[in-house]
């Protein structure tokens, strides 16, 4: 197996989330809240539960507001395990 398809075929592929950006103060980073939404186990009720994720923003050009994909990565600090992948739409 070559090394180009070990990384496409990879066992455990890194988790690809979509969010909204929720604070772009900070420098290079960005906090994207992502919701996800699942059945109650009892009462079947749907519930949502959301996630602050600590992405990394290399160019700084991400405004509150914006919906993103971003993907796991390695530690880049104490909090920052996710990087950008691509802004899906900007906010208005």
């Amino acid at each position: 197996m070559s090394p180009d398809t070990e990384t496409a075929e990879r066992a455990n592929p890194r988790k690809v989330r979509e969010g909204i950006v929720t604070s772009a103060s900070m420098d290079k980073t960005a906090v994207v809240t992502v919701t996800s939404q699942y059945r109650h186990r009892l009462y079947g009720k749907t519930v949502k539960r959301s996630t602050k994720l600590y992405t990394h923003d290399e160019t700084n050009d991400l405004n509150v507001g914006d919906r993103v994909r971003v993907q796991e990565t390695r530690p880049l600090s104490k909090q920052k395990r996710w990087r950008l992948l691509e802004v899906l739409e900007r906010a208005r």
